[in-house]
């Protein structure tokens, strides 16, 4: 594996480590790291650092959901220029362009499921593009990129709820 990409797995394991660390990980100099860092956030690599905290710890109310949407292409813009308007609004966390049954998957948040309801009737739906919707509520996270929300007792068996 390559310097390059060695820091970008550490980084994203650990957004946490500075370039001292990760030099001394590498057995490279701080400098060198320092700078290959500043080229990968200038040119977009990478695009953002990001602490994860499991709400369901803490008194914060709000309800996940993923939302399936079927849409019609757009001439020469395809799927691009609705994703980018449903990308624009806050209750949207991550948008995909997905193969199967339906074009694109939104995870949201709101404050509760009638949230989430008038969000998909009053925002997605009226989309001139959208020609169906399909809305699933999370009940637990166990597992978001990679990290355990939910680890196993010591049995194996899971504590959930």
């Amino acid at each position: 594996m390559k310097t390059g990409e060695k820091i970008l797995r550490f980084l994203e394991n650990d957004a946490r480590l500075t370039p001292a660390q990760i030099a001394v990980m590498l057995n490279k100099e701080e400098g060198d790291i320092r700078a290959l860092i500043e080229d990968y956030e200038k040119d977009g690599v990478i695009v953002g650092y990001r602490t994860m905290v499991d709400w369901d710890k803490t008194d914060r109310e709000y309800v996940s959901a993923l939302i399936e949407l079927k849409l019609l292409p757009q001439k020469d813009r395809g799927f691009d220029s609705v994703a980018e308007r449903i990308c624009n609004y806050d209750e949207v966390k991550s948008v995909y362009l997905m193969s199967g049954g339906f074009d694109l998957a939104l995870f949201i948040e709101g404050k509760t499921l009638r949230e989430v309801a008038y969000f998909v009737a009053d925002k997605l739906a009226p989309l001139e593009s959208v020609t169906a919707t399909a809305t699933h509520f999370v009940l637990h996270q166990y597992k978001s990129e990679g990290v355990m929300f939910c680890p196993a007792a010591k049995d194996g068996r899971t504590n959930v709820l």
